[in-house]
């Protein structure tokens, strides 16, 4: 039986890193809801400072990039998927097309709308589904697998993974810190 660092069985490391990824991508999808519980609109919109992203482009964003990112390395692995953006981007009505927010400026962050505050939530549970579906499907060999050759050095999926989940939390920490500001505010 070969052994993974720290003596860890080979087979019992492997089955560790879906767990992990899966649990990680869970919790953003469990604080979501908690965050976005009561916003209006207008709260979803609010930047406290004319250069900050509001809450509600912040969920999108963290949402787009966990879409576009798994859609992609889905496919790099063999196991083709469609990003769920494509059956929600017209609900939308975002002038981004199929961007993902990466690199946008201030006024491109400040035109981000929405017309219905479940749009974020709907949207990100088809992401969460087809999060989960993407990481139960890759094998052990997938994690090493290069899914995208614009970085140097090229970035094997298990990277990739890790990167979308330091994302996803970073936003979703930045939109909890947002959504207690305007608590306070408004309080």
């Amino acid at each position: 039986m070969s052994s993974a660092p720290g003596g860890m069985p080979a087979a019992k490391a492997a089955a560790l890193g879906p767990m992990i990824l899966l649990d990680a991508f869970g919790r953003v999808h469990e604080e979501l809801p908690q965050i976005l519980a009561g916003l209006s609109i207008d709260d979803l919109t609010w930047r406290p400072d004319p250069d900050a992203n509001s809450i509600g482009w912040l969920v999108w964003h963290l949402t787009r990039v966990q879409d576009d990112h798994l859609a992609a390395l889905a496919t790099a692995c063999e196991r083709p998927r469609d990003q769920a953006w494509r059956a929600w981007r017209g609900r939308f009505d975002l002038p981004y097309g199929d961007g993902i927010g990466y690199g946008h400026t201030s006024t491109e962050v400040g035109a981000f709308t929405i017309g219905d505050p479940g749009l974020l939530l709907g949207y990100h549970g088809a992401v969460h589904i087809l999060t989960t579906e993407v990481i139960e499907e890759l094998s052990a060999r997938d994690y090493a697998r290069i899914v995208d050759t614009r970085w140097d050095p090229p970035v094997n999926a298990a990277a990739r993974l890790v990167s979308v989940v330091n994302d996803t939390t970073a936003h979703c920490g930045q939109a909890a810190y947002l959504a207690g500001m305007l608590q306070r505010r408004t309080a």
